[in-house]
């Protein structure tokens, strides 16, 4: 590789290192960069860093809407994605990661290129159930659309991914400026509120089993591929449900080869037959998002 360059280490960034070669990169927009530290001895040590690849670009005004795979910031006028273009900050989300802690100041909003989050409701008792998710159809961040500087509800990663964040004050400007804008980010609120308002319906009035497969089918609208890095513990805590009774959905769902189960993976075989074992619980939704938005996936 031979040439020197900049690169990480614990103590911030060297310079007697090769330049740096990508390793591997995957479709949720990161790759992982390699240099090559020498050491006395003959020996060397080698630094990885995985980035986004878009934080390549010298700034994100560089940044072209026909590379983004949010399907809101796909649907902007040309004129409207150029107002929050210079404004984005490509991020890396871990699962777990929270995005928007309860009872907290909003300071920014998440647009997703990859990942699925989860918005939860917490009771001073410490009950926590999923009222919601969204992933690369919408935005994390739905208060702030309304005027609010933040919610009760926490949003965190479910599934790890990548966003194009903002801040909460750039948005707003940018909103105040654009009622085309204003608009679309509307739409997405209206549909997300369908959503809440049928998981609502979903906990109250269908079967466990038919409430697993909604929620899977929600969640491989919102990734790539067909696996679901979910785990049966986790499962349960966001659909409000004992463990054991999850588990013996996912058994189901497995012995009649909807769903292949693994350890800390679903992977969806047949999403006809996923979609008839979630009966009228799935659906509604989904219509309205095509209906204002466009195809989820």
């Amino acid at each position: 590789m031979g040439q020197n360059s900049r690169c990480p280490d614990r103590t911030g960034w060297r310079t007697n290192c090769t330049k740096p070669h990508i390793l591997a990169g995957n479709d949720l927009g990161l790759r992982a960069l390699v240099w090559t530290i020498p050491r006395s001895g003959g020996t060397s040590l080698t630094v990885i860093k995985v980035q986004h690849r878009s934080s390549d670009l010298s700034s994100m005004s560089d940044l072209p809407q026909s590379s983004v795979r949010n399907r809101l910031l796909a649907k902007l006028s040309p004129d409207d994605f150029s107002r929050l273009q210079p404004s984005f900050e490509p991020v890396t989300l871990g699962r777990g990661v929270v995005l928007i802690a309860p009872d907290q100041p909003i300071e920014h909003v998440y647009f997703l290129e990859a990942g699925v989050t989860s918005i939860v409701a917490n009771t001073a008792g410490g009950r926590r159930i999923e009222i919601g998710l969204t992933g690369r159809d919408g935005l994390a961040g739905t208060p702030v659309v309304l005027g609010v500087d933040r919610t009760p509800h926490e949003t965190f990663m479910q599934v790890a991914g990548s966003a194009l964040r903002i801040r909460t004050h750039d948005l707003r400007q940018a909103v105040r400026a654009s009622a085309s804008l204003l608009a679309l980010l509307l739409l997405y609120v209206q549909a997300f509120t369908i959503q809440t308002a049928h998981t609502a319906l979903c906990n109250g009035s269908h079967k466990v089993e038919e409430r697993l497969a909604r929620w899977l089918l929600m969640c491989h609208d919102r990734v790539e591929g067909d696996d679901l890095p979910l785990t049966h513990e986790f499962i349960a805590l966001m659909l409000g449900v004992r463990r054991a009774g999850v588990t013996d959905a996912i058994n189901l769902l497995h012995r009649r080869r909807i769903i292949r189960a693994q350890r800390g993976t679903i992977t969806v075989l047949r999403r006809a037959k996923l979609e008839a074992a979630a009966g009228d619980s799935y659906g509604i939704p989904e219509a309205e998002y095509r209906r204002l938005i466009g195809p989820l996936r």
